[in-house]
């Protein structure tokens, strides 16, 4: 988004999200780098949060394409720092490789709406969220029910996995592209102000500074926690 179109609301938003995203994170290196128990982040209420966090965060990445002038070259920029961190989180050193994360989908997804968004905007708006909606529940399906076995391994981005697939984080293009589509849909309200006032003079600390470095913020977030994490580990000897 552009310095002087910014809203506080979506950067608050966006930036609770991150925050949501890098505990969970922190929950998932307790218990990878010290041990601590799986179920305190992968229990019944975790593993519903993480999925709304992270929808709210593909969801408002949709929406503020509608405030960028160039999203073919935020798309690129983006989906090249994820294949940085998928080269990075394949070496041996680290060995927890990144195939197809969330940066991944969200350079993917801008790319796509940069190349395609003509078709998606000539949808009527009352029926585009009705349609987006479908999509993502009938391709979460789809991935779910069918099976393609170790033919087509170059299909995980889009959903389907084979035999002894694994990834350290995975958002695959189906059906997260749709929640993304349903966010460049509530796009084209903002920017057209047809929401309440109140959401355009929203304002509230820290969380807008931290969304509006989203990026850098999720990019450098793992280095840090895993660095703090050894330091503590050293100093301690646990």
């Amino acid at each position: 988004m552009e310095r002087k179109k910014r809203i506080d609301a979506i950067d608050a938003a966006r930036g609770l999200a991150l925050v949501l995203m890098v505990i969970h994170h922190f929950l998932i290196d307790l218990v990878n780098l010290c041990g601590a128990p799986m179920w305190i982040f992968s229990n019944p209420v975790f593993d519903v949060l993480h999925y709304i966090f992270a929808g709210l965060f593909i969801f408002l990445a949709g929406l503020c394409c509608r405030f960028s002038h160039s999203n073919l070259r935020r798309g690129v920029i983006c989906f090249a720092i994820a294949m940085v961190i998928t080269v990075v989180s394949s070496l041996p050193i680290i060995n927890d490789p990144i195939r197809f994360g969330v940066l991944h989908l969200l350079g993917f997804s801008m790319i796509f709406f940069a190349l395609t968004h003509r078709a998606w905007d000539a949808i009527p708006r009352k029926v585009a969220p009705v349609i987006y909606v479908l999509m993502t529940v009938a391709s979460a399906y789809l991935v779910a029910h069918t099976s393609i076995g170790n033919a087509a391994r170059w299909l995980f981005p889009f959903g389907w996995t084979y035999k002894g697939f694994y990834t350290a984080d995975w958002f695959p293009i189906f059906p997260w592209l749709f929640v993304f589509l349903i966010g460049t849909w509530a796009g084209l309200y903002v920017t057209e102000r047809k929401l309440p006032e109140r959401f355009y003079t929203f304002t509230c600390p820290v969380l807008p500074q931290i969304g509006r470095r989203s990026l850098l913020i999720y990019v450098l977030h793992q280095p840090i926690l895993y660095g703090a994490i050894y330091a503590v580990k050293l100093i301690f000897k646990i």
